[in-house]
């Protein structure tokens, strides 16, 4: 084959960018989706996507900078804070690529925070992000849906293979992914791997992508119940959970809860701010002695009575940490009782 004939056949590359909006509403992480104009899912549903659009190397200076321009077009906001997240190339990795014409997308996913500014495109909307992920949400204990469904469902996936030494191999790679991921014989739930755990139900064929992308030995739509968690166009969700696991991590090392707060707030506030996002409980008198030892607030010297209870002082973000050291994160740990009695 000549080289002539090797470029005739190889597909063009289009490199995404897509952005995962953040904001807190009323105690709830939101993820902002926008419509998606395409055809209708073989399901029938036309999920929401994340904004997205093509990198334009003529237009955009900076990837950064071309992920701005979409989304302000796209939803008309303004975002501050923004970080790269990962870069999404895996062959296949939606339905749409298995077209022998189609380009291959290369996604650049980015992680934005936003005080929850309205989105004036019509159809663009804020969603919980726990609709997506409805087994990340440990605030009231260990979630349901973990040991009815999804437990039992990895449990028969993991012991599907038989007896020869390779496919014995593969078995055992599937049990230590689900003790990982999952917390199970013995293991402890790890809030951080989010991504992770979506990887796994999805290589078991349990949530709706893993149908709609062809793979061989998914469930079909209605053979689980509940589903698991609200499916989004292309590869979105899997963009969503990295953003969610980034934003757990960082939580523990970078003050990046306070691009969500506003500009004054209580410590209760503060607290829920932070259970919200990791999904976890967390002791409330260790929390404060933490967030007051750190320096990273201070007080503004102003009472209020918004959220409902006795009055409570209000607090600011201390921007000056950022130049005191080089982590000023809340490096709490989440209360593990509620979550060790679940397991």
């Amino acid at each position: 084959m000549t080289a002539k004939q090797v470029q005739s056949q190889m597909k063009r590359l289009t490199i995404g960018l897509n952005a995962a909006i953040v904001a807190v509403i009323e105690n709830e992480p939101h993820i902002l989706t926008v419509p998606h104009n395409g055809p209708k899912q073989a399901d029938g549903t036309n999920d929401g996507t994340l904004p997205f659009g093509p990198f334009d190397p003529l237009s955009h200076r900076t990837l950064e900078q071309g992920l701005r321009g979409w989304v302000q077009e796209q939803t008309r906001l303004q975002l501050g804070y923004v970080e790269q997240l990962y870069t999404f190339g895996d062959r296949g990795r939606h339905a749409a690529e298995e077209d022998p014409g189609a380009d291959h997308v290369v996604s650049v996913g980015y992680l934005a925070l936003t005080r929850g500014q309205t989105a004036e495109i019509e159809g663009a909307r804020w969603s919980p992000w726990y609709q997506y992920f409805p087994w990340e949400d440990w605030r009231e204990g260990k979630p349901p849906i973990i040991d009815k469904v999804i437990i039992p469902l990895l449990r028969e996936w993991t012991a599907e293979t038989g007896g020869k030494s390779a496919e014995e191999y593969e078995r055992g790679r599937r049990i230590d992914r689900l003790r990982l991921c999952f917390g199970v014989d013995g293991m402890q739930w790890d809030e951080e791997k989010v991504l992770e755990r979506y990887e796994l139900l999805y290589s078991a064929g349990l949530v709706l992508e893993s149908w709609r992308d062809g793979r061989s030995h998914a469930k079909k739509p209605g053979e689980i119940s509940p589903p698991l968690g609200k499916p989004m166009q292309f590869d979105h969700r899997r963009i969503l959970a990295t953003a969610m696991g980034r934003v757990r991590a960082k939580l523990k090392y970078r003050p990046v809860i306070f691009e969500l707060m506003p500009e004054t707030f209580t410590l209760f506030e503060l607290q829920q701010m932070t259970e919200a996002l990791l999904g976890l409980h967390v002791h409330k008198q260790n929390f404060r002695r933490l967030v007051e030892k750190a320096g990273l607030v201070e007080g503004t010297g102003r009472i209020t009575t918004r959220t409902g209870g006795r009055p409570a002082e209000q607090f600011r973000f201390r921007r000056e940490i950022l130049n005191e050291r080089p982590a000023p994160g809340l490096r709490l740990a989440p209360s593990r009782s509620r979550v060790n009695n679940q397991v």
